[in-house]
């Protein structure tokens, strides 16, 4: 998306719900110059964080642009930027400037997803997790076929399977993390650490500890080979 296409009216943050990291991914993308370019963990874990924030897609494609806006606008340039987290300041000024009205969406009433292709993706997770043979993650398995066998009813009703996909979620991540030792928990904050430092003082206390929890969950599931649940993945 360039930047004279970003929408204005306040129906674009509920149409684009289940599009927000992908608009976030390829509108950095175009703005940076590098259609190439991938992000990291720690950008997908603040992006989540904007979107669970209830922040408007336009408030971060506005926030993005503003941010490259200042950089090119410097007339020393000591680095390239390689992180959505280098825009976090622009996006919360962006989301302020917001209509009241934008500043929090709810899902579109029709349903963007085919009841086969919610149940192929919640059956896929399912069989997934079910290959470590910990009771706890056989547990997640069962509800997540359970779910899977009652999609229709969730069609009207993606905030509520959303809600519950978040909840197992929580609780795969905390039987992951019971099961990593001191020392690989120690490596993964150390990591984070080292991401956050250039970008710690743009941010607030609690963005940051959001941020963080985000970033350590994404980070023992890709480790564990594990799904994540939120339809935001399911494309």
């Amino acid at each position: 998306m360039s930047e004279a296409t970003i929408p204005e009216s306040d129906s674009g943050w509920p149409n684009n719900y289940f599009n927000y990291f992908t608009e976030t991914e390829e509108h950095f993308q175009h703005v940076r110059g590098t259609a190439l370019f991938l992000l990291s963990p720690l950008d997908w874990a603040l992006i989540e964080n904007w979107k669970n924030a209830g922040i408007p897609l336009e408030a971060v494609l506005k926030g993005i642009d503003d941010a490259f806006e200042k950089w090119r606008g410097r007339k020393q340039r000591r680095r390239l930027v390689n992180s959505v987290a280098y825009c976090t300041q622009a996006v919360m000024e962006a989301a302020q400037r917001a209509p009241s009205s934008q500043r929090r969406g709810t899902m579109a009433t029709q349903s963007p997803f085919a009841p086969e292709e919610l149940r192929s993706y919640l059956t896929r997770a399912a069989e997934s997790i079910k290959q470590n043979p910990a009771q706890a993650f056989q547990s997640i398995s069962s509800s997540l076929e359970n779910l899977s066998r009652e999609v229709e009813s969730f069609l009207d009703h993606l905030e509520e399977l959303e809600s519950r996909l978040t909840a197992l979620e929580e609780k795969l991540v905390a039987t992951v993390r019971m099961l990593q030792s001191d020392r690989e928990l120690y490596a993964l904050r150390q990591k984070l650490n080292r991401e956050l430092k250039p970008y710690r003082a743009k941010m607030t206390a609690d963005q940051l500890s959001m941020l963080e929890s985000r970033y350590l969950a994404t980070a023992l599931l890709e480790r564990a080979h594990l799904p994540r649940l939120s339809l935001f993945y399911l494309h």
